[in-house]
């Protein structure tokens, strides 16, 4: 049968969960580092399509292409540990830790965050021609976007981190729809739909990704964005990725555990 019933995927993830605690500094390092660069890549495809065509909508439309590509690998994204590794805490998997948890997500932060400045710097040498000229329409979207998307909250103080922190959340609980989809089908046809719809929908609202920005923003202040490493950690990153972890944990890991893994009891009557 190529479609997984909810019960059954839902095991998977806390399956999946538990491997990725126990997999070795090494690999995951590795495979966090290729699915940082290939979601960059993503990005810089999208934002030139959306260039190109004046439509952001066929660029959010072909976006996904990088996440099905990462996740078909088996490479790893903060966004998903951030959804799957505490499900393993949860069950009360032996050995895992809530310090087990921590370790992985910084491991994949790293890699991730490795990964993407290494196609930030690549891009960015490609689009200028190695910094010996301007960088263009796309390069300077891509500048504008990361000024957009750090001073353009700040100005509005509280608000603004606020708005982020709900962007992330958001942004999450769409993609962690994503990595759960490849668990539901044992096609690459299959996986590649369940992931594609709620990947297209989390970039064309605009929601924010802490992955994808780890790769915007550097990417911004290197072809000449007006904002300084500060206003991207204070102003995105960091509200970015903790709205990534509550969205992607409340609203997609918390609710299928509860109620496909610990399923209440049926209600009886007479």
């Amino acid at each position: 049968m190529s479609y997984l019933v909810p019960a059954e995927f839902a095991t998977k993830m806390v399956d999946a969960g538990e491997s990725k605690i126990y997999m070795s500094t090494r690999d995951t390092l590795i495979r966090a580092f290729m699915a940082g660069a290939i979601l960059a890549l993503a990005a810089v495809f999208a934002v030139s399509i959306s260039v190109q065509t004046g439509s952001p909508l066929v660029g959010a439309m072909l976006f996904p292409v990088g996440f099905v590509m990462l996740y078909l690998m088996g490479f790893d994204l903060l966004t998903g540990v951030f959804v799957l590794t505490p499900l393993a805490l949860l069950d009360k998997r032996p050995g895992v830790t809530v310090g087990g948890v921590l370790k992985n997500w910084g491991l994949v932060f790293t890699g991730n965050f490795a990964g993407a400045l290494t196609v930030a710097f690549m891009m960015a040498f490609v689009f200028t021609y190695g910094f010996s000229t301007e960088p263009g329409p796309i390069g300077e979207k891509i500048s504008h976007i990361g000024e957009a998307r750090t001073l353009g909250y700040a100005q509005y103080g509280l608000a603004g981190w606020l708005t982020i922190f709900l962007r992330g959340m958001l942004c999450n609980w769409m993609v962690s729809m994503g990595v759960v989809g490849a668990m539901i089908s044992t096609t690459v046809s299959g996986k590649t739909i369940a992931m594609w719809m709620p990947i297209m929908l989390f970039f064309y609202m605009g929601f924010e990704h802490s992955v994808v920005n780890m790769f915007l923003f550097p990417s911004a202040m290197i072809m000449g964005g007006d904002f300084s490493v500060m206003d991207y950690m204070i102003w995105n990153e960091i509200p970015t990725a903790l709205g990534n972890l509550v969205g992607g944990l409340a609203f997609t890991g918390l609710t299928l555990y509860a109620t496909h893994v610990k399923t209440a009891p049926k209600r009886t009557f007479g």
